[in-house]
């Protein structure tokens, strides 16, 4: 059965892991509720996980993955990444990329203000966008 996802860093078009979603549909653009934090883990992929207050929306991407897909992308994950809820901006809840809010680290940058991995990652370069 196909799956709806959330994705919201690496696996975004043009970026380093987006050949994992070969055979996916691409749904378009979409902004989470504004309850996640957002962290940047080494500069390598974001970590994303709900709170209660003090949350940001986060842009990303939906996608509709068939089974094939869905493994290649599950198998390719970093550490820690696991697919759970998550709730867009227009209320709905679908599947997402999220990391264990106890795996966050004084390391980890809390990038929840950018709102976007791309415009973070972007910042990082001296070329805000």
């Amino acid at each position: 059965m196909p799956k709806i996802l959330f994705v919201n860093g690496t696996l975004m078009r043009g970026l380093g892991l987006h050949k994992n979603l070969a055979g996916a549909e691409f749904l378009g653009e979409f902004v989470t509720k504004a309850k996640y934090r957002v962290f940047s883990i080494g500069d390598v992929h974001p970590g994303m996980y709900e709170v209660k207050q003090g949350g940001v929306a986060f842009a990303g991407e939906l996608y509709r993955l068939p089974d094939d897909v869905w493994k290649r992308v599950e198998a390719g994950e970093p550490p820690h990444l696991y697919d759970g809820p998550v709730e867009l901006e227009d209320g709905r809840i679908v599947d997402g990329i999220l990391y264990p809010r106890d795996k966050i680290r004084s390391e980890h940058v809390d990038i929840s203000e950018f709102g976007d991995w791309r415009k973070y990652m972007a910042s990082k370069k001296g070329n805000p966008t």
